[in-house]
């Protein structure tokens, strides 16, 4: 996997790396075989999302091989598809792997500088699984390639570096809601209704950490870009890539998911019934609540 799938450059989100990996799901399930073409409308309505994230997703497939946009002929399968039950183990395994690193980044037990062979050692697997995780870290400016050998990580957490997050967060969250024109983008309310929803139905584990976050990245990102105003969404990019680590180290227990939950959708009610002044007090709430959490919490 490449740093930017996209043909224009830029990183993928996180919403359309899900997004594909569910439409690579039903055309598993559906027994898809190369050639089979993939319905742009009809992949829109059994995913409950509008057209646009999913033509952002087929564009990602297309970049990685998996699918061809054709003339006159829409969307066909290229590559042919793992086992179900192969590619989900695969997935909870990256997962894990993840969850471990922002464990030991997080209590220090992890330097800047790393190489595959040291974190095979370290955790017992495979280099693929290892070059997998660094490749995701990748895409998300997590970690980059060290010329020559072995990786380096980019960025850290700490106590100090978290609260000024949460500050700056105050200033620029509250402000997109605010600005002139807001207006969230057709069926993201549907996609964070379901998303949210998706993630109180499964069972907590620790490796559910790494959906809750992607889930809640996702929510601030479309709130941002919502806004209209390209340096505002730029910014909420930006503390995401940095907040990362943190979150997928979850320390607050699914109680703190369950009322994160919540107030996403206090806000989110807000917004669609137009009351953006209360969708902006709203989340001011929600980030000094969250801002005040003891980050050192038991899980």
């Amino acid at each position: 996997m490449t740093t930017t799938d996209n043909d224009n450059g830029r990183q993928p989100t996180r919403l359309q790396e899900e997004l594909a990996g569910r439409i690579m799901d039903l055309a598993r399930a559906d027994g898809a075989v190369p050639g089979d073409r993939l319905n742009e409308k009809i992949l829109a309505e059994r995913l409950s999302v509008s057209r646009s994230p999913v033509r952002a997703a087929l564009d990602l497939l297309a970049a990685r091989g998996l699918v061809i946009r054709r003339p006159q002929r829409g969307v066909e399968l290229l590559a042919a598809l793992p086992g179900e039950a192969a590619a989900s183990g695969e997935r909870a395994g990256d997962d894990d792997l993840l969850v471990r690193i922002a464990a030991d980044r997080d209590y220090g037990n992890l330097g800047d500088d790393v190489s595959e062979t040291e974190l095979m050692q370290r955790y017992g697997v495979v280099r693929a699984v290892v070059r997998r995780a660094l490749d995701l870290l990748a895409d998300m400016q997590m970690v980059e390639r060290k010329p020559g050998y072995g990786w380096r990580f980019l960025t850290s957490w700490s106590a100090e570096l978290r609260r000024d997050s949460y500050r700056f967060r105050l200033v620029i969250e509250p402000a997109a809601i605010l600005e002139p024109g807001f207006a969230l983008r057709p069926g993201f309310a549907e996609e964070m209704r379901r998303l949210h929803d998706d993630s109180l139905s499964l069972p907590w584990s620790e490796t559910s950490s790494v959906a809750f976050f992607e889930m809640n990245a996702a929510f601030h990102e479309g709130i941002a870009e919502a806004s209209g105003n390209r340096f505002l969404l730029e910014a909420m990019r930006r503390q995401n890539r940095l907040r990362r680590f943190s979150i997928y180290n979850w320390k607050h227990g699914f109680d703190r998911v369950r009322a994160n939950y919540a107030e996403h959708m206090e806000i989110l009610a807000k917004l669609e019934a137009g009351d953006v002044e209360f969708a902006a007090l709203l989340m001011r709430r929600h980030l000094e609540i969250a801002g005040n959490m003891n980050p050192s919490a038991a899980k």
